[in-house]
Formats: structure tokens, sequence, C-alpha cells
């Protein structure tokens, strides 16, 4: 089942249910492929998909850090519930060691040995692993990786 169907149908679910937190966020969602789709003309597969879905991820936990810093923890607690529900449907992210593993042998292949070939590693870090994991984290560990 497509990510769009799955979508379809849990909205359907949550409007039954009467869940109003995943149904705004699934609606969110939807609005952000259909977005994609008319400016691209073009429909949206499930990898153009979690790419839409991990950059809202992405924002939210931006704005979470924002609200958090300023003291509205109502609002971070809101954002992080859509994020949970954002999750629902990323596949399964890489954990920190197998990141370590993907870091050690992109940089074996590239033979990347300083902080001048970041750019190098990090593209084809991007290629291989985009989607699985948080690429914030990639990068951080990709430079503790080079800068050892």
């Amino acid at each position: 089942m497509s990510l769009k169907v799955q979508l379809a149908e849990d909205m359907k679910t949550a409007m039954l249910a009467k869940d109003e937190t995943a149904l705004s966020t699934i609606r969110l969602i939807d609005d952000a492929i259909n977005r994609f789709e008319v400016d691209e003309r073009t429909e949206a597969d499930d990898e153009k998909v979690i790419a839409i879905i991990t950059q809202m991820v992405k924002q939210r936990k931006d704005s979470a850090n924002i609200y958090t810093e300023a003291g509205r923890q109502d609002l971070a607690d809101k954002v992080n519930t859509e994020i949970e529900i954002l999750h629902r449907y990323l596949p399964q992210m890489m954990s920190e060691e197998e990141i370590r593993t993907a870091v050690e042998t992109v940089v074996a292949m590239t033979g990347a040995s300083d902080l001048t070939d970041l750019n190098t590693a990090m593209s084809v870090l991007e290629t291989q692993i985009e989607g699985k994991a948080d690429m914030g984290e990639v990068n951080k560990i990709l430079k503790d990786e080079l800068s050892s």
C-alpha cells in the first residue's frame, strides 16, 4: 500500500475516532503533498512523500526547540505530538551505531581524511541514507570521524 493510500485510510480512521490531533496532522501532510504535486506538476511517489514528511519533522523539531526556549511548553508538547504522528509514516530510522558504520564505510570508500573532504563524503552519504537517518546527526558523526 502506498503512503498516500495509507494516509487517506488513516484520515478516515482519525475522523471516525474523533482524534483531532491525528486528523489535523494528516491533513497537513496531505496539504504538503498536494502543494508539491501542483507546484511540480507531477505525482508524488512514496520516496517524495517520505522526503516531505521528513522536512515536516525537521521544521517541527525546530519549532519545539523555540517554544521550549520561550517557556511555552504547551505549544512544544503539541508540536512533539505532531512529530510522533509524522514518524508513523517514516521508515525505521537508523541507530547511531548503524550511522557510524555507514560513515566509516563511506570515509574508507571515498578516501576522506580530514574536514576538507567533508562535502564529498556527505554527498555520498546523502544518496545512501537520505530518509533513513537524521542528516544533522549524520553530519555530526562524519565531522567527528574526520576530525580524529
